[in-house]
């Protein structure tokens, strides 16, 4: 492969050179009467300044030059004229010419149309030929001796010109080859590719556009780059071509408004022609897991600055209760006294309640989602959310995405919806109407939209929702509600928006779009656990999804079961065990080619023997309910 690689420039250079030795001039122009490829011969033969010898340069601008600098004689209608030429061209025929220039130099024109589209054009100054046959009728009778000299003269150089058009037939055929490789590899990219000229037109895309940007144009060469994009695109990315067109290479990244994609774009100034080389690639999957990371890294750095103070503060709330119960088993306390004690206490136990908010935000928090019929989910919402709304107020939900099944974190998704239907009556008052509208937004988003009648937020409030401890509700609020909707979201790797519309609020919650895998096909599950009743639940939940399970107790009696039963196709493992070996160890003794493996414990997360399980394969905590069983053995069945 090195060899090749390093021989392929000097085919290429050698190849030019070659063309730029030979005597005729070459042109080739492609179906889009744009210039691939000429030699220097013919920048000489035709005088061409040197945009018109560039490869990209056009072949109307070309004509025009050559027209109005008198090459074809006296035209009247110079635009009609190249008008005319032009579309002779688009529908090449192959031909051969012989043309007087305004210089007095005859030029034979030989033309062949590519497979592919364009034509290849070899042009040849006869001028010598046809003063030699001027002059031989003039004087047939006095140069009978040079005749037969000039015919063999022209003999040899039709024998040199067959070889020419044979050396460009084989360099034409490597032109075509090379160009078909390129595009080939180009268009196996996930991203797209591109080159622009200095007229901000595109020269080369290998039509990978529309599937970057949904709604783009597939076939843009030729196009203007704002005509391409689209206007709301091409305002994301202006200001960056500006600069690459002033030599500032950059890659940056946009939102795709049209379709909610992540795009990261790369521009690359191209020196030679003043043009710019542009790669862009899909990055909204790799965007969405950087924000949930980030957020993630925020919690943690949140859980241990909270830690210690909640420590101490739970301390100090213990101390403050225990001195106001001593207070208020004093006899006779003032009626007033007894007051301010009950209201100290009511304040410390509103702190308590406050810390266990403070540390089910911080606390750890994976985003873990499992398949979710959407349908299913909103009919079991819709219950739930109009059990807290007085009889004033009217809860409606919307969907247009029907019965979709979706990778979702169900609880937390419908705990941050309740929280915003609360929200949503509070400010609602005793009557009014809160709707939940569900859509998806292309193939990449899916928003859960709460809207209300209410008076709508502040500007206050539209600037600081987010901000813990920041409510609107006085007293009665902890400002936390909407710091756990956002947290939600981030940790899915969404967004959350506020707006007002033209009839109260509305919050948004926007979600990546996930469709959850085709359910796993029920098998038989080898199921090891030394609880007989925990064994006898796990089997009830396993058999109602359609497996078959057989059941072991030890590892001993777990390997041979499954050296007698080649088709288990799981197992379910706890990592205590009877006797000795623990799951761990039926796990590390198993062969390479063992069924997905899927361990459960009790331990915590510290315990040596659960950081070495998780290590090795997915660990479920229990108790373990239904739908995570299922969760875990459905990506079990799809990774492997």
């Amino acid at each position: 492969m090195t060899d090749h690689a390093t021989r392929q420039p000097d085919t290429t250079s050698l190849t030019m050179a070659g063309l730029n030795l030979i005597q005729q001039a070459l042109s080739i122009y492609d179906d889009a009467l744009r210039l691939v490829i000429c030699n220097a011969r013919f920048q000489a033969m035709f005088d061409l300044p040197a945009h018109l010898v560039t490869p990209g340069a056009s072949f109307e601008d070309t004509l025009t030059f050559l027209a109005h600098r008198g090459d074809y004689g006296d035209v009247d209608d110079l635009q009609e004229f190249v008008r005319d030429r032009v579309e002779i061209a688009r529908a090449f025929e192959p031909h051969y010419m012989e043309r007087t220039r305004a210089n007095g130099r005859t030029i034979a024109v030989e033309g062949t149309p590519l497979p592919q589209g364009g034509w290849v054009t070899v042009y040849t100054d006869i001028t010598r030929t046809k003063r030699q046959e001027a002059l031989l009728k003039a004087r047939s009778d006095e140069l009978s001796d040079q005749l037969s000299g000039y015919s063999e003269d022209l003999a040899a150089t039709n024998r040199k010109l067959e070889a020419t058009i044979t050396a460009l037939e084989e360099a034409k055929r490597q032109v075509t080859a090379s160009e078909a490789r390129t595009r080939l590899t180009t268009e196996m990219m996930p991203a797209h590719i591109a080159h622009v000229g200095p007229d901000r037109r595109y020269t080369y895309s290998n039509r990978r556009l529309s599937s970057i940007m949904p709604g783009s144009k597939a076939s843009i060469v030729g196009e203007r780059v704002e005509d391409a994009l689209g206007p709301e695109a091409f305002s994301a990315i202006e200001a960056r071509l500006d600069a690459a067109f002033d030599g500032d290479a950059s890659v940056f990244e946009f939102t795709h408004a049209p379709s909610s994609r992540r795009i990261r774009a790369a521009f690359t100034p191209d020196e030679e022609t003043g043009g710019v080389y542009i790669l862009s690639m899909d990055i909204t999957e790799e965007a969405q897991t950087r924000a949930a990371l980030q957020q993630t890294r925020r919690r943690e750095v949140a859980a241990q600055m909270t830690s210690g103070l909640a420590h101490d503060f739970s301390n100090l709330l213990t101390i403050i209760l225990g001195m106001q119960s001593r207070l208020g088993r004093i006899d006779g306390l003032p009626d007033e006294a007894a007051a301010l004690v009950q209201a100290t206490v009511a304040a410390a136990k509103r702190g308590g309640s406050l810390l266990n908010r403070i540390a089910d935000m911080t606390s750890e928090r994976k985003h873990d989602p499992v398949p979710v019929n959407l349908a299913k989910f909103l009919a079991d919402l819709d219950p739930l959310a109009r059990s807290v709304l007085p009889d004033g107020v009217t809860f409606g939900i919307v969907s247009t995405i029907g019965n979709a099944r979706l990778m979702l974190e169900a609880g937390m998704l419908q705990d941050a919806l309740l929280n915003l239907v609360l929200n949503a009556k509070d400010a609602c008052g005793e009557t009014g109407e809160i709707e939940l509208a569900v859509s998806a937004v292309k193939d990449t988003w899916i928003d859960f939209t709460v809207s209300d009648t209410g008076p709508g937020f502040s500007d206050h409030a539209l600037r600081h929702a987010f901000d813990p401890f920041f409510t609107t509700k006085g007293e009665g609020g902890t400002g936390l509600g909407l710091v756990m909707v956002y947290d939600v979201t981030k940790l899915a790797g969404g967004r959350v928006t506020l707006e007002n519309r033209q009839k109260g609020a509305c919050v948004t919650l926007r979600l990546p779009l996930r469709p959850a895998p085709d359910a796993e096909t029920p098998g038989l599950v080898l199921l090891l656990e030394d609880n007989a009743e925990i064994r006898g639940t796990l089997r009830d939940i396993l058999c109602a999804d359609g497996h078959t399970v057989v059941e072991a107790t030890t590892a001993s009696e777990a390997r041979t079961l499954m050296r007698e039963l080649p088709e288990i196709s799981v197992v379910v493992s706890d990592i205590v065990l009877e006797g000795e070996e623990t799951g761990i160890d039926l796990l590390r003794s198993l062969p390479h080619d063992h069924p997905p493996v899927v361990l459960m414990t009790s331990l915590p997360v510290s315990d040596p023997r659960h950081v070495a399980a998780r290590e090795l394969v997915p660990v479920l905590r229990k108790p373990v309910a239904p739908d995570r069983l299922r969760s875990f053995l459905l990506k079990e069945s799809v990774a492997s």
